[in-house]
């Protein structure tokens, strides 16, 4: 089993995808909105927190499968997210398919930037985790770091994404961004190596 350092270090990995989502969509929105940004990094910790707990419960039946095209899945996920950004970035205002404050673009963007959790799951499974009680904490840790990380995320964003605005289309370079999120997780899963962001 980890100890309380691995766990925290552990969250703060899961996270910088969530940190990284939330600073686009703060840049997008370009003010702070409370809503937003609890209902955003409540849901981002949620499924942070939730997916390693399918995995370790998956793990004697459908998570072998599972693992085997989780990167495709936050891979097609976050392409389609991505392509929709930049497809929103040249059209007018109203007609933008992206939206942040939308629930259903953050669900999107939550179950995307969590999938690769599922192997965490499975590897607690592996690693003296054979209850439910054991699991708390780490899954409580994972899922509050994701939490605060989506709201430091998204108030960098907002604060320092609108000199940034004024100069670059946001949605164009969030959707670029989503798209690289995706890449990195295809280009690891298949066994390659991209640095973190």
């Amino acid at each position: 089993m980890m100890g309380l350092t691995d766990i925290i270090l552990l969250s703060v990995a899961l996270a910088m995808d969530c940190f990284t989502v939330s600073i686009v969509s703060g840049v997008l929105l370009q003010r702070f909105e409370w809503r937003v940004s609890l209902q955003m990094g409540i849901l981002f910790g949620l499924f942070q927190a939730l997916m390693p707990l399918i995995g370790w419960l998956g793990i004697s039946s459908f998570a072998h499968y599972l693992e085997a095209v989780d990167h495709w899945i936050a891979f097609g996920l976050l392409l389609a997210i991505g392509l929709n950004m930049i497809r929103g970035a040249f059209s007018s205002e109203e007609e933008r398919p992206f939206n942040p404050c939308r629930l259903r673009t953050q669900l999107l963007l939550a179950i995307a930037t969590s999938i690769d959790a599922l192997a965490v799951g499975i590897t607690m499974g592996c690693t003296g985790y054979t209850s439910l009680p054991l699991l708390a904490l780490p899954l409580s840790v994972i899922g509050l770091g994701s939490l605060l990380f989506s709201l430091l995320g998204f108030a960098l964003g907002v604060r320092f994404g609108r000199p940034l605005a004024h100069r670059v289309k946001p949605e164009l370079l969030g959707g670029v961004i989503l798209i690289f999120i995706g890449c990195k997780i295809l280009i690891q899963h298949l066994g390659g190596s991209i640095p973190l962001l």
